[in-house]
């Protein structure tokens, strides 16, 4: 990975709805290789933001630079159910692309044996799984996570959550990561950015070793230094949505 080579650079960037302005003069900088974690309020901006980096909406205002090779996963997988997992993950992909690249992607994420499978008799985290296959097997420079974990259960968040970390040491692009859990933020990302009133308001290098303690000093320190950033007054709350409005 080489950090000092630009993945991603976006320079005064404005969205607005109607009369609403989502985003207004929004600056941001993503390293080659660089994991980043996203954080805010819910209507801040965040999904919006990767939206526009997706490439899924172009009425914008502003410079902004982005990899051609970029995939994106929802917190829904969004799997067609009328189609096999396998053909789920290969779907959109030029030419005609076969079975075995399917099955070499699901076995990245631990699941070639379900290729065959109907998505609805795949459990959530399952599902989830082919959503990461379907967004690497278009071999992404940028990987955009918009809440993927958000809807699984606490035991099938952590094992997802080292997934993801795996398949990014292991491919080397650039992660921007949508996410309202400040620990999860800390424990998989190098950079933490803060978004507020459609900008980014506050960023934290994590600079932590892998694999990280949620007890340590520093760990506790970044935690509530963003709980603070993001106007959680009690240190022990977790989730952003307990947080106020």
């Amino acid at each position: 990975m080489t950090e000092t080579t630009t993945n991603v650079q976006v320079r005064g960037l404005t969205r607005a709805f109607d009369d609403k302005t989502v985003i207004g003069g929004l600056d941001l900088t993503l390293r080659q290789g660089e994991f980043v974690a996203l954080l805010g309020h819910s209507g801040c901006g965040k999904s919006t933001l990767l939206k526009i980096l997706a490439g899924l909406d172009s009425e914008t205002e502003g410079e902004l630079s982005v990899p051609e090779r970029r995939s994106v996963a929802f917190q829904s997988p969004r799997l067609m159910p009328w189609l096999r997992v396998w053909r789920n993950v290969v779907l959109g992909l030029p030419g005609f692309p076969d079975r075995a690249l399917a099955e070499r992607y699901l076995a990245e994420v631990g699941i070639e044996e379900y290729a065959g499978r109907w998505p609805k008799t795949l459990s959530g985290g399952q599902a989830q799984r082919v959503s990461l296959a379907r967004a690497l097997v278009r071999e992404p420079e940028l990987l955009l996570l918009d809440e993927p974990f958000g809807a699984l259960d606490a035991l099938t968040r952590g094992r997802a959550q080292r997934l993801v970390a795996d398949l990014w040491q292991r491919h080397g692009c650039t992660v921007l990561l949508v996410t309202h859990d400040v620990e999860e933020a800390l424990l998989l990302a190098d950079r933490v950015l803060v978004m507020d009133g459609g900008r980014i308001a506050y960023e934290a290098e994590v600079g932590l070793e892998r694999p990280r303690d949620l007890g340590s000093p520093d760990f506790v320190r970044l935690r509530g230094e963003l709980l603070r950033r993001l106007g959680v007054d009690d240190a022990s709350a977790h989730p952003l949505e307990e947080a106020p409005a």
